[in-house]
This record gives structure tokens, sequence and C-alpha cells, in this order.
């Protein structure tokens, strides 16, 4: 089986060159009202764009917006590192009014060295007769043709996209199916990740082969266990000068969703001695947001001092703070003593099951009758919902399509509802499931 491969495209550029307007315009008010994920996407790092058919994550690299020269020069330098680092297009933003700077062509350097698509956009060009002139300087970038755009007038966007996709020729190759496990091991900083990666690799003895991860930066590590392959994607490596808090965390969450959107399964890394917090719920939700099967692995598990309920408390703290993810597996560890780190291949395996999991549509159907004759469905001014026809579309996550008389009265909860038949009657633990509901007019 064959699968696509989702584009990046990372937008880099000075500040207040208008790279917030135009996230904004393309991201469309779709993600800023997100009920059921945590704080990452109001944060508005990431979002998933389509244009013409064609989807691709867009990535804002722009971070703390200092005062003096230098340090934005400098500022500018790590945004396009991270660029060149994980996108598959770079999207270089400048400003018609602020004209060419020195800085531009600094980054602009970089850029070209880095031998990815670059396009090059010259925002606030208001009016075409008036800033063409001003325009053309742009071409002294050496990095191609400049794209005329106002993000607040909405000018020039569509031409804008068509010249990124246009780069997504080698990102979009349809990627063979290797048959290979791919998981991502995401967390905050100084969890434990890459003692955890080096544990696995260290204790089995294994043929482990260090493949550049391909376009990406995070090293891929071929992995053997029990015959079985698998491949380690590691998001750790922050090699960071300037511990800049939201810097760093704004560098982490871009480093989560490149290797999220490449892995099937994450494993997001807690520390057991801080606690589960509000920073690894932002990280799950990105593995949770792009259907990806989850295992919370709470680390140094050895260093935290037990009772009889310290296990029970903090497996109810996880669920509370990941509540919109009740279907991740949660194993305690410890990468120091090894302790229960086999059984992390075996969760692998298990949740990897899941998550390509299919089920008969005749069996689906016999679960959905009985649910609805257990519960009855809500009806709202004399009018109640009918459930036709459920049937399953897609793996990786399993995702169903249910047929219904009217899409209005499938309320979210009915809808949880059937999940929850649906999950006891075949578990499916590690993975969400995905529900699309389609109206089907009433039958004779």
């Amino acid at each position: 089986m064959k699968k696509r491969k989702k584009p990046i495209v990372a937008v880099v550029g000075r500040p207040n060159v208008g790279k917030s307007t135009l996230f904004n315009l393309l991201a469309g008010e779709r993600i800023s009202i997100v009920k059921d994920t945590p704080g990452i996407t109001r944060d508005r790092i990431y979002a998933d764009v389509t244009w013409l058919d064609t989807s691709f994550t867009l990535i804002d690299t722009g971070g703390i917006e200092p005062d003096s020269k230098d340090i934005i020069l400098s500022q500018m330098r790590e945004q396009a590192q991270t660029a060149i680092d994980t996108a598959d297009v770079i999207l270089f933003m400048t400003d018609v009014k602020q004209g060419l700077v020195d800085a531009d062509a600094k980054v602009a350097d970089m850029l070209r060295r880095s031998k990815k698509p670059v396009v090059l956009v010259v925002n606030k060009v208001d009016h075409y007769e008036k800033y063409m002139a001003d325009v053309y300087e742009f071409y002294n970038l050496g990095i191609g043709d400049p794209h005329p755009i106002s993000s607040v007038n909405k000018l020039g966007i569509g031409d804008m996209l068509d010249e990124v996709i246009s780069h997504f020729g080698q990102a979009q190759e349809e990627e063979e199916e290797d048959g290979r496990i791919k998981v991502a091991i995401i967390g905050k900083p100084n969890v434990g990740k890459s003692s955890i990666i080096n544990r696995l690799i260290g204790e089995n003895r294994l043929i482990v082969s260090d493949i550049a991860g391909t376009t990406r930066d995070a090293v891929d590590t071929e992995v053997k266990y029990k015959g079985k392959e698998y491949v380690l994607i590691d998001t750790a490596g922050l090699r960071r000068k300037n511990k800049i808090k939201e810097e760093l965390e704004k560098y982490m969450i871009i480093r989560a969703v490149s290797a999220v959107e490449r892995a099937d399964i994450a494993v997001l890394v807690i520390d057991a001695v801080e606690g589960v917090t509000e920073q690894d719920a932002k990280i799950a939700g990105i593995a949770h947001e792009r259907g990806k099967a989850v295992i919370v692995a709470v680390n140094k598990w050895d260093a935290v001092e037990k009772d009889n309920h310290t296990m029970k408390k903090f497996t109810g703290r996880i669920r509370e703070v990941l509540s919109f993810m009740p279907y991740a597996e949660i194993l305690y560890i410890s990468a120091v003593t090894g302790q229960r780190l086999n059984k992390l291949y075996e969760t692998i395996d298990i949740v990897n099951e899941n998550h390509s999991m299919r089920i008969a549509t005749g069996v689906l159907n016999e679960i959905m009758a009985e649910a609805v004759a257990l519960q009855q469905p809500p009806s709202d001014k004399g009018k109640r919902l009918r459930l036709y026809y459920i049937t399953q579309v897609s793996v990786k996550p399993p995702t169903f399509v249910i047929f219904v008389n009217d899409k209005e009265l499938m309320h979210f909860s009915y809808t949880r509802y059937i999940e929850n038949q649906i999950r006891e009657a075949f578990g499916f633990r590690g993975t969400p499931l995905k529900f699309f509901i389609r109206e089907r007019k009433e039958s004779r």
C-alpha cells in the first residue's frame, strides 16, 4: 500500500513583515476555535491548510520580536535553520514598505545554500502599480522571483499558493509502505527521550543503522526487536545556546509536529518527578489532532516515592490533564534502570494493530443497532434522529462514516456514545477513532 506524506511549509521573516496575518488568513478561523484540544492550537504555531485539493502543514517559525538589530538577525538565523531542518518548502517573507534590509540578504544566503525550495514573498503590496518597481528590488536576494502579495487585502495569495504547491513534487511522492512501525518519541526537553532511545537500542544489542532523517533533521534509528523492525524518530537534540523559554517551547513544538507527521505512533514521554503538565498536553494535542496512536510513557518512575495508591493517583491525573485522549495507553518506565522498557515494544505492537484494525460492516451495524435500542437517539422539535448505516472507510486512525436522516440532530454526545459502544466491543486501545456524519434522505 502506498501512503502520501503531508508536506511541511515553514514561514520565515523579520518581525512585523506580516507573517501572522498571512498565517491566520491561510489557516482560516478553523483552528482558533477548537473545543476539545489543549492550548497548542490557540498558539497558532501550525495549521493544516488545503489549496486546490492539496493539503500541507503550515508552520510559523517566528518567535520573539526583540529590539536590537543584532538580536533580530540571530533570531532570524535560528528561524531559518528551524525551517531548513523541518520543512519541505520555505516561504520567505519580506516587506515592500521596509524595502530590502541587510538581515533579509543574510538569511537569503542561508536559505539558498540549504538547497530547499524557497518561495520569496513580498508583502504589503496593496497597489501593484504603486509598488511593483520596489518589488523588483528583491530580485537582488538571488533566490528567485519575488511574489507580490497583500495579506491584509488578500491580494496575490492564490498565485503564491500555486507556487508553493508546485514544489511539492518530491515531498508528495507516494511513499512505498515499508511495513516498519514508525514511532515518534516526543515530549518536553529533559524528560529522558534520548535515554529511552539509547536504552531501547543498547538493551537488545541491535544491529542499528542511523539513517539521516531523510529531509528532516530528526535522526531516524532503525531497530530490530524479536525479529520485528521499528523506526524510532527522535525529536531530542535541542542544540541550543539561548534558553529563552517561549522560543524553546515553540521550537520543540515545531520539531514534534514534523516528527509526528511521519510517524504511526507517538510515545509521549512524561517526567514522573515533575508530574503531568499543560505543556505535555500541548505536545499530546499534536498527535491527537493528527489521528496518531498514542502511548504515554511516564519516565523516571524509579525516582518517585511510592505507596499503594501512587500509580492510581498519577494515572488519574494524566487522564484529567489529557482528557481529550482517554484512549491513550499509559506505561510506567525508567530509562535508568530499564524497568518495563521491553513492555514498551509490546505496547507499541498492540497499539499499532488497533490503529490499523478494520471491522466488517455487518458487525458494525449490529453494534450500532444494539446501541440505538439501548439508548434512543435524540430528537428536536418532534423530529427524531435516525441512524441508517455505519461503515469503516479507512485505518490509521480507524475512520467511520455514519449515515443519518439529519446531521443537525447527531449531537457530539451521541457520536461519543456510539464510539464508546464500538470501543467496548473491540477495545481500540491507544488509538483515536474518527467519525464523519453524512445525511441520506429518508428511504421510502
